[in-house]
């Protein structure tokens, strides 16, 4: 199974604060938007997703379909393929992808210790 590029959504008090404080630490911004509170910040193929006032917690992402630079790439696992495996492992998909679809698609997932885990495919 192949889950894609993967990156750290973090929750942010202060997007300025945030993206001033990654740039000291070698990030620049790779995408978003500061008008819509989220930037996408790389430091060589290390990805964090700071996000202001759009989710309580902190968020492990995957990718199906991406690889590190937001490039499509072949032969990846669809994320409906993702959400069967996950299901017959008896873990909760909530929400889930409609299983019947193609294309974009995401579905979200929390791990023992109470860890969200989004699998957001965009291709």
């Amino acid at each position: 199974m192949k889950l894609g590029a993967f990156s750290v959504s973090l929750n942010v008090k202060d997007l300025s604060a945030s993206k001033a404080f990654y740039e000291h630490l070698g990030f620049s911004v790779f995408g978003g938007d500061m008008e819509q509170n989220y930037l996408i910040m790389k430091n060589g193929e290390t990805i964090i997703g700071l996000f202001q006032g759009m989710f309580e917690n902190n968020i492990l992402t995957f990718n199906p379909g991406w690889d590190q630079n937001a490039q499509n790439v072949e032969g990846f696992t669809d994320v409906r393929e993702i959400q069967k495996h996950i299901k017959s492992k008896g873990i909760s998909v909530d929400p889930e992808a409609d299983e019947s679809g193609s294309g974009p698609a995401s579905i979200m997932i929390t791990d023992p210790d109470g860890n969200t885990i989004l699998i957001d495919q965009h291709v």
